[in-house]
């Protein structure tokens, strides 16, 4: 049996070019020379804390110089120090703060003695929550405002603190090596940017003589039931009519090889999807014996010379797992929107969108249809890319699929999406109202 020609990936050795030893900032210096870049300094968020005016007196102690940042703990810290408390009445000058950014001045004035003073220098959303705990440790003393940049409703987020919440969906995930949730953003902006790759000319069937979008359409409403006999996952069922539209799209066919490109491209989908692959002998069987063994043989060389080894193509399946995701989705609303997505994949006419909108489409109309409100919220758009007015043309039409899929003679999908196993969702009453609004 022919199989797919691997392309391998050759990986450079790292270097290990060590210079002599520097010790200290000369090493970081000549370091960050050498590759271009500045070497980082001091940010500036630091208290520095002046010694007592006399240092040498009874019963007080030096206060060192602290290089601690500024935090909620450190500002409590000082502010239950006796000690600190008591030295800090004796300084000349302010305590303080080279927090870089808006700084906040407020005097803080003993009520046993007027004439002794501590002006605290602090960023103001670090003060805001301390200002009564320090009122009330300060052996009584009172907080008067001199100075205010910001409004009375001060912010007191810290950075840490804020999350984004479009990325929490990959959260649960955080221990799953399969689910690479550390990347996963990454790899599906690579889809979506090398999803043209799998987009084929909308009307790519005006270059073929032979065969016709009704023959197109009959071919794949028979493969979907050759999946479903072989019980394949899913993903080789999209790569397989994304293989047959790129062929046909480059390759005129005759009408009498058309079935034999399709059991072609689902044993090419299978050995690049499945884990357990039918034989090629389960293809000639499965299509009466039409074609022979070396047939499908040298079709399987023709279809990958044509379409150059590219079978890494990204189909609406990989935008729709993600979608499903984001949308927190039931195994009635999952399979609700693969019914869609699979009624399109008959219908010639579907080729105009691409495979983000097409998988975004499906699970908006599934929204609609099992009336979930939001249909479509601000993490679902952000995630897809796509406002909701602009599914409603795509989704008007997979509501039309739907109200017809029982109709005529290719019902293989209605069928399939009726049986107990997908929870009948194809009986499901199809989502009208999206119809009123489109129009």
């Amino acid at each position: 049996m022919a199989g797919l020609v691997e392309n391998g990936l050759g990986l450079a050795k790292p270097t290990n070019n060590k210079g002599p030893e520097m010790d200290g900032n000369k090493a970081a210096a000549a370091s960050g020379q050498a590759n271009g870049r500045r070497v980082l300094g001091d940010i500036g968020n630091v208290v520095s804390v002046m010694p007592p005016r006399n240092p040498h007196a009874a019963g007080t102690k030096n206060l060192v110089s602290s290089n601690r940042p500024v935090t909620r703990k450190y500002v409590a810290t000082l502010a239950n120090d006796p000690q600190f408390v008591q030295d800090s009445q004796h300084l000349d000058g302010p305590v303080e703060n080279n927090w870089a950014g808006e700084k906040h001045q407020r005097t803080l004035s003993s009520t046993g003695n007027d004439n002794d003073q501590m002006a605290l220098e602090v960023e103001d959303s670090v003060v805001v929550d301390m200002e009564d705990q320090m009122t009330s440790e300060l052996t009584g003393t009172s907080v008067v405002q001199t100075e205010c940049i910001q409004c009375q409703e001060c912010c007191e987020v810290e950075m840490e603190d804020l999350v984004d919440p479009m990325s929490d969906i990959d959260e649960a995930d955080a221990g799953d090596p399969m689910a690479v949730s550390e990347y996963v953003q990454d790899i599906y902006s690579l889809y979506k940017t090398r999803e043209n790759l799998s987009c084929v000319p909308q009307d790519y069937m005006s270059q073929q003589s032979d065969i016709n979008e009704r023959m197109r359409a009959i071919l794949i409403d028979w493969l979907i039931e050759v999946h479903m006999k072989f019980e394949l996952m899913d993903e080789t069922l999209f790569l397989t009519v994304n293989i047959i539209d790129r062929y046909l799209s480059r390759q005129r066919v005759l009408r009498k090889h058309l079935q034999l490109v399709g059991v072609t491209a689902m044993l090419l989908a299978c050995k690049y999807e499945e884990v357990s692959v039918p034989v090629v002998d389960d293809f000639v069987l499965i299509s009466d014996n039409a074609y022979t063994k070396e047939e499908v043989l040298q079709m399987e060389k023709l279809i990958l010379s044509t379409l150059q080894f590219s079978m890494a193509v990204p189909t609406p399946y990989v935008f729709m797992k993600r979608f499903l995701k984001v949308a927190q989705s039931d195994e009635e609303m999952e399979r609700l929107s693969f019914f869609f997505m699979e009624l399109c994949l008959v219908e010639y006419a579907m080729l105009r969108y691409q495979p983000s909108m097409l998988a975004a489409a499906a699970v908006y109309t599934a929204q609609c249809t099992l009336r979930k409100t939001p249909c479509w919220n601000g993490s679902i758009e952000w995630h897809s890319s796509y406002s909701e007015s602009q599914l409603w043309e795509c989704a008007k039409m997979m509501v039309d699929y739907h109200q017809k899929a029982g109709e005529g003679k290719l019902t293989c999908v209605h069928r399939k999406y009726s049986a107990s196993k997908y929870d009948r969702v194809a009986k499901i009453e199809p989502a009208l109202f999206i119809r009123d609004i489109v129009l």
